[in-house]
């Protein structure tokens, strides 16, 4: 079950898309997954053959934990005794404990991370099998298997929603230590190429503003690699991929953020593409798991909503995130000359572990620059 939010602990496996048997490449779609948020495509990241499904549609399953059993390519089939091997998950001392009271593993229910086998747990086998026997240490009594756990209905996920949003939210401010810069951009040759360059493209095929924003940001990250970042554990890891989380508003209400992976590396064409894609899919409730656990930053706007200025707060476990306000003319000076420009305000949210301000001003620098050269982008 793979991590599908900051605060995500469950989901919910609504269906599978194959079978045991199938084969199945790298990046194929193979089962549905339920959050609160959307309903996600979940990916393989391995190519191979199912051998066996281990978890049945309706389970509601913590992360980490095994959903199926695929046999990589080359791979020899297993035989029935390795298969009940490679089924179990059970540490070396919990397995040589349960060969000293005579308990058999495959009985055992595990309480550690992905259904895990412990001592504890095979000592409670053990209690269990034969009470008048002294356990080796007090056992955590065993945990009776849950019945499936139903999908909420459609009235309930706006609720669940704004939910896994105020944890994620709360999290953020009370563990990331925000500081906010802001800065005001001109357009005009942004725009004017924009008009130009749609000139000779289809309805269907024009770029939007946001798209010169979103390419800017990511390039702008090479400039600055540190806000191209999440922090794990106590540490700031660094990514290589530019892969920027795309604010969307639902209309039911709520918002996710997928990612665009790559993004410093698609032509505007294919941004625009990659765009309206995700836009569709996430008003859909269809999203696939790497998209929502991809991201290395955020971009968001209100734009749309005539909304100057957005001062975000960061979705962990990143590090940074990007707020661009509607794009509005404004008396500007340029060449000693007072007109009005189209503008845009842009901020950034920074977590003060990883950052500064002034290396947090170099980045918007280097945004405003990039987006005076639109044909470089």
């Amino acid at each position: 079950m793979p991590t599908l939010g900051a605060d995500m602990s469950v989901g919910i496996l609504s269906s599978w898309l194959k079978k045991p048997g199938d084969t199945v490449q790298r990046g194929d779609i193979i089962a549905v997954v339920h959050t609160d948020k959307a309903d996600v495509e979940v990916e393989t990241f391995a190519s191979g053959v199912i051998e066996r499904m281990l978890v049945e549609p309706g389970s509601e399953v913590p992360v980490g934990t095994p959903l199926a059993v695929i046999r990589e390519s080359g791979e020899a089939e297993p035989t029935a005794a390795s298969e009940q091997e490679a089924r179990l998950m059970i540490s070396p001392s919990a397995r040589e404990l349960a060969h000293e009271l005579g308990v058999d593993p495959a009985e055992v229910r595990g309480s550690g991370p992905g259904g895990r086998i412990q001592r504890k747990d095979v000592e409670a086998a053990a209690a269990a099998r034969d009470p008048a026997r002294p356990p080796p240490s007090a056992p955590r009594p065993a945990v009776a298997p849950q019945a499936p756990a139903a999908a909420p209905s459609a009235d309930d996920r706006g609720a669940a929603m704004r939910r896994a949003i105020g944890a994620a939210m709360s999290r953020s401010k009370r563990e990331i230590p925000h500081f906010y810069l802001g800065h005001t951009i001109d357009l005009s040759r942004a725009m004017s190429w924009l008009t130009e360059s749609n000139v000779h493209r289809s309805v269907s095929e024009r770029l939007l503003h946001g798209v010169l924003l979103l390419k800017a940001v990511a390039l702008a990250l090479r400039v600055v690699p540190e806000l191209n970042a999440t922090w794990q554990g106590d540490e700031v890891v660094r990514h290589d991929d530019v892969n920027i989380g795309v604010a969307i508003a639902l209309r039911g209400g709520g918002l996710v953020a997928p990612a665009i992976r790559h993004t410093d590396e698609l032509s505007l064409d294919e941004l625009m593409h990659a765009f309206r894609d995700l836009v569709t899919r996430a008003r859909r409730y269809s999203l696939r798991s790497s998209e929502i656990s991809a991201p290395t930053i955020t971009v968001t706007s209100l734009g749309e909503r005539t909304v100057d200025t957005v001062f975000g707060v960061i979705f962990p476990p990143q590090v940074a995130i990007v707020g661009f306000g509607a794009v509005v003319e404004r008396l500007w000076v340029s060449d000693g000359q007072v007109l009005p420009c189209p503008v845009v305000s842009v901020s950034l949210s920074a977590d003060h572990r990883v950052t500064d301000g002034h290396r947090a001003s170099a980045f918007l620098v280097a945004l405003d620059r990039l987006l005076q050269e639109p044909e470089e982008l």
